[in-house]
């Protein structure tokens, strides 16, 4: 099959889903763009801050991005192509951006707080404990998996490390001339662009080589300074700006098929136990972010319903997020699938995935007249961009559901755990920092398994939410079922894998999400089917 024509299929897809589906959940949800939402009525110009849709949707995908929905499809590639790319489509429209959407309306709903607080509401306290300790040890997951995957970028494309650091520092002067200083977002917008193309420029001109073991440190020390500061200083401005980045090397990448026009070589399909692993479970798990993925619950219901301006706006952040997504896990997976199969294994044997994903967008953006040295850096600029993005705002959801958990409604005076950030945020960096040095190999199988396991309990307090509410369901239900099977299978084939390779850590992390899971869904369904009287939201 012709790469270009699965791209033009694919985006028309989503397209058709996002007036429809889309438009039909709006409908069924209750969504009212004259009611007021958080961000206004708990303006506190530090997490609670307005932002118009282009710059919380730049926000929000440039978070939910990551690495995620490039490693994953690319991984997955050992079943072949066929079964990957109808996941992602059926994923995205039916289970990840209903699950977006729904998270980022729900929180917006309950004044910008976490899923957590959500289960609250539909099943008490305990459940809301219970969910926000399996969250953060999801998080204290995303953070070790994604400092990997940034540490080894920039060993592999110092460029990418000189760019980054460089970003960071825009970022600041933009947030201070936007938000303080009075200047126009379309000036900004444009000035910054033009900066951030410099900041590639200078990459290009002054790499920082350093060791791996150096930049996990110095990553772990940006992500605590991220995620305490104010969001306008740093994380809007630096996520609005990398949005652009991403736009721009997924253009690239399209325009680059478009003329490249590249048959898709490897096997549309290789079979249902590959070397030992199972498409069912592992295909739903391994590529995570591309269909669905409970982080983005965390990120819609933590930073993003903050700063949500008009109710309707959560439509486009969190369904049309999801779908954009969708479209650049199916680049990811053409990068794999141009390839023979003997090449992708050469190629992974001597890389990772975002090192395939790198060289498949710099090849097809030779076509558009720009050299492979450029091309290849580029696109390993841009995940490492999107993968320091989604560590800050893990950091800091991190921080949120910490706080959370030791908040005591029943006392004036909370304890130094409840209102501390730098405590909190500092407890989750260096825990997430001791994970981090297991390496990405052995982290991101778990991390997979617990993300979307979180997914399927992001759905579970959707539907208990919708129910208490009398709204309609149906929607969230049979995603939530499917996205349990799947995980909770997983989860158990990992805890095997890592008992007979001696990983006891995470053996104890898969042993305690699995038993966290259970017991929520027990008190999910006797909320769901057990007669409890609706509430009005």
């Amino acid at each position: 099959m012709n790469s270009l024509l699965l791209v033009v299929i694919v985006i028309v897809v989503f397209a058709i889903a996002y007036v429809t589906y889309g438009s039909w959940l709006c409908k069924q949800w209750g969504v009212d763009p004259k009611r007021r939402t958080p961000a206004h009525t708990k303006n506190d110009g530090v997490d609670y801050v307005p932002a118009i849709s282009p710059v919380l949707l730049g926000h929000h995908f440039a978070s939910i991005a990551g690495a995620g929905p490039i490693v994953g499809p690319i991984a997955a590639a050992i079943f072949g192509w066929v079964p990957v790319t109808l996941w992602i489509i059926i994923g995205s429209i039916f289970f990840g951006g209903v699950h977006d959407f729904g998270s980022l309306f729900a929180s917006v709903r309950h004044e910008g707080k976490s899923v957590g607080k959500i289960i609250e509401t539909s099943m008490g306290e305990a459940g809301k404990k219970l969910f926000a300790i399996f969250a953060w040890l999801t998080l204290l997951l995303v953070v070790a998996a994604f400092v990997n995957v940034v540490a080894n970028t920039f060993v592999s494309t110092p460029q990418a490390a000189t760019a980054s650091i460089l970003f960071i520092v825009l970022a600041v002067f933009f947030g201070i001339a936007v938000y303080r200083k009075g200047v126009s977002l379309t000036l900004g917008s444009i000035i910054g662009v033009i900066l951030l193309f410099l900041c590639i420029w200078l990459g290009m001109k002054f790499p920082i080589a350093l060791a791996k073991n150096t930049w996990i440190m110095l990553i772990l020390g940006y992500i605590f300074v991220a995620s305490v500061t104010p969001v306008w200083i740093l994380l809007q401005p630096r996520d609005y700006l990398n949005s652009y980045l991403l736009y721009f090397m997924i253009g690239g990448a399209v325009l680059g098929l478009l003329m490249y026009r590249p048959e898709l070589k490897l096997a549309p399909f290789t079979g249902f136990n590959v070397e030992g692993t199972y498409l069912f479970p592992m295909l739903f798990v391994i590529v995570a972010c591309g269909a669905i993925s409970g982080f983005h619950s965390l990120v819609g219901s933590g930073t993003s319903s903050k700063q949500v301006n008009i109710e309707s706006d959560t439509k486009l952040i969190g369904y049309g997020g999801m779908l954009i997504e969708g479209v650049l896990a199916i680049v990811a997976i053409i990068t794999a699938a141009y390839l023979s199969g003997d090449k992708l294994k050469e190629l992974l044997s001597t890389g990772t995935p975002v090192t395939v994903f790198a060289s498949g967008v710099g090849t097809f953006m030779t076509k558009i007249g720009i050299p492979i040295e450029v091309g290849k850096p580029f696109a390993a600029l841009a995940i490492s961009a999107f993968a320091l993005t989604s560590l800050d705002t893990a950091t800091r959801l991190a921080r949120f559901i910490f706080q959370e958990f030791f908040e005591d409604k029943s006392k004036e005076k909370q304890s130094i755990l409840a209102t501390n950030r730098f405590l909190s945020t500092a407890i989750t960096v260096v825990l997430g920092g001791l994970l981090a040095v297991k390496g990405w190999n052995v982290v991101w199988p778990l991390f997979g398994a617990a993300n979307q396991l979180l997914a399927a309990l992001a759905l579970l307090a959707l539907a208990a939410w919708l129910a208490s509410s009398g709204k309609n369901n149906k929607m969230i239900i049979y995603p939530m079922i499917f996205m349990f099977a799947v995980t909770l299978t997983a989860l158990v084939l990992l805890i095997k894998s890592n008992i007979a390779g001696e990983n006891y850590i995470l053996v104890v992390f898969g042993l305690l999400l699995f038993i966290l899971a259970l017991v929520l869904i027990k008190q999910a369904y006797n909320t769901l089917w057990g007669g409890k009287k609706s509430i009005k939201t």
